[in-house]
């Protein structure tokens, strides 16, 4: 049975505009969307070839809060092993949607991420990406920060892309500023880069823009990714 915070999570996903989300976050329609997906997938990669990794291939690899598999998608495009790939995904019809979109050798797990059959320590990399945000009970947060931890192998680590302000109109979501995902993962090493133009004002900008808006305007980049690395 899922937990009081993910049933207060269903609940608040099913009070929203899907054909607005659709929209929103569609890389087609949507240029703020786009480039923010590329900055973030370049970010992603320098991260890790800094961590030393020459290549994601053969690398076990989990997404938590996978949604219809676009972030795992961008894993098999930079060589990641589909056979090495897990989703897990709360939403039933994410997960339906995931399953349809990714190589069948891709593992999709549909359920409550703390109750998911993952083996510790078997992970060299687990992705949160505006999952922490999502969670506003502060037990589960670090309920959730702890299953995460376990299942990575020393040397790996947490990848989360979140929220370091809060949304004055979405009263659903709320920031993950740096100095709490240190103490949710306590024993790690961070290496974070700021990224993403506010969406408000990307929207508004032609897309030849939105790029060098974003460098020029450092106080409006509205998300961190953060690299956090379990020790050896």
């Amino acid at each position: 049975m899922n937990a009081p915070e993910t049933r207060a999570v269903e609940d608040r996903y099913a009070r929203r505009d899907r054909n607005a989300d659709a929209q929103r976050y569609s890389l087609y329609a949507n240029v703020a969307a786009l480039q923010a997906q590329q900055e973030r997938l370049r970010a992603m990669a320098a991260l890790w070839r800094a961590h030393g990794w020459s290549s994601l291939a053969d690398r076990p690899l989990l997404e938590v809060g996978c949604g219809s598999g676009g972030n795992l998608l961008d894993l098999l495009r930079l060589g990641a092993t589909p056979g090495q790939l897990t989703g897990i995904e709360l939403l039933p019809e994410r997960a339906t949607a995931a399953r349809a979109t990714l190589p069948e050798a891709v593992r999709i797990v549909q359920g409550d991420a703390c109750a998911a059959p993952i083996a510790d320590a078997s992970q060299q990399a687990v992705l949160a990406f505006t999952v922490f945000s999502s969670l506003l009970d502060p037990d589960y947060r670090q309920q959730f920060a702890r299953t995460l931890w376990r299942w990575v192998a020393p040397g790996g680590g947490v990848l989360v892309y979140d929220f370091v302000v809060n949304n004055p109109h979405n009263a659903d979501v709320r920031k993950l500023p740096p100095g709490e995902l240190q103490a949710l993962f306590p024993g790690a090493r961070l290496h974070a880069l700021r990224l993403t133009l506010a969406p408000p004002v990307a929207r508004r900008l032609p897309a030849c823009l939105i790029g060098p808006a974003s460098s020029l305007l450092f106080p409006l980049r509205t998300h961190r990714l953060t690299w956090a690395v379990k020790p050896l």
